[in-house]
């Protein structure tokens, strides 16, 4: 098959759409398809892929790589991406890897005009969740992650406790995470936060953890990828995972299962089935249950064994082979 990937967003971005389109259309080429992925994010470097990265294409280019695919294949609903199909009409499928709504959870008519577009593809839902969210009928393919990135490694010691790993920003709740620590500290429990990542509210956490007086308790590590990611990894024990919003999957989750860590993560939205029997899940925004949680594992420290012999298991049906095959067989179906 001839595969357009349009997403709008792509390396050097960093996010969980532009791991998911770069997993795929590496696998999609391992399989033996042509692929041509076409972004709106300019390169800053002269990285290379296995396929073509068309970025900022002019209206002739578009329309031109669109008479040449099988498949027209959205990361989301991308409206300034539609257009082409108007003119030159292919199978069009999307992969819907967020919800489509506004910051305050209202409607745009840009939002309306996706789920109106939605009826008219083939959609694939990265989890349960958003298949109830989007308004047409919709196949449940979970994300895979970089399995060949993150996974044990023996030889490190796994001898520190509690590791996040994402944007500092609000909606990710490292802030309930904080206060979760500073409750745990007064009833004598008083583990290590390693904090990977960077963002708006770096600053406003060291404050708080300094008002908290738990500062010596945190190490912010800043932003970390691939090798020496899935080493720091490696050498926790537990994943701390407490956002605010509902995550409508969470690769995040699935690194740190690969890499040894029970999850612990807010139980909305998707991420409950990116943890699957690999952690524990609490009520977004709780600090108390989160509190509790925490205070369950490091008491106990027994259970985490129990779930991590659900590893392979789970991981399984997330392996990145795997995950392409499912997408590949829903594309051959549409074109059939």
């Amino acid at each position: 098959m001839n595969i357009i990937i349009y997403s709008p967003l792509f390396y050097p971005s960093i996010g969980g759409l532009e791991t998911i389109v770069s997993i795929l259309a590496h696998e999609f080429v391992d399989q033996g398809h042509e692929v041509k992925l076409v972004s709106q994010t300019p390169a800053t470097d002269s990285k290379s892929f296995p396929f073509e990265v068309i970025r900022r294409p002019n209206a002739r280019q578009l329309l031109k790589l669109t008479h040449w695919c099988d498949v027209f294949f959205q990361g989301c609903v991308s409206l300034k991406g539609i257009w082409p199909l108007f003119i030159i009409p292919k199978y069009l499928i999307i992969t819907h890897q967020t919800w489509y709504r506004r910051s305050d959870n209202s409607l745009g008519w840009q939002d309306y005009l996706k789920y109106f577009v939605s009826r008219f593809a083939t959609n694939i839902s990265i989890s349960n969740a958003v298949a109830e969210y989007i308004p047409a009928r919709s196949i449940v393919i979970p994300n895979s992650y970089r399995d060949d990135v993150f996974y044990e490694i023996p030889e490190i010691p796994r001898d520190k406790e509690l590791v996040f790993l994402g944007r500092l920003v609000s909606d990710k709740g490292v802030d309930l995470l904080l206060e979760a620590l500073a409750n745990l500290k007064s009833i004598g429990l008083t583990p290590k936060l390693t904090i990977i990542g960077g963002g708006a509210e770096e600053s406003q956490l060291h404050q708080q953890a300094k008002d908290l007086d738990i500062i010596n308790q945190i190490d912010f590590v800043g932003t970390k990828v691939e090798q020496e990611l899935a080493q720091i990894l490696n050498a926790h024990k537990i994943m701390v995972v407490p956002s605010r919003w509902q995550e409508p999957f969470g690769i995040v989750a699935l690194e740190g299962i690969a890499c040894g860590c029970v999850v612990i993560g807010s139980q909305g939205g998707g991420l409950k089935d990116a943890i699957g029997p690999c952690g524990v899940t609490f009520p977004n925004g709780d600090v108390i249950a989160l509190t509790q949680t925490l205070a369950n594992l490091l008491k106990e420290p027994d259970q985490l064994s129990q779930y991590r012999q659900e590893t392979v298991s789970h991981l399984s049906r997330h392996q990145k082979a795997e995950v392409a095959k499912a997408y590949l067989q829903v594309f051959e179906e549409a074109i059939s």
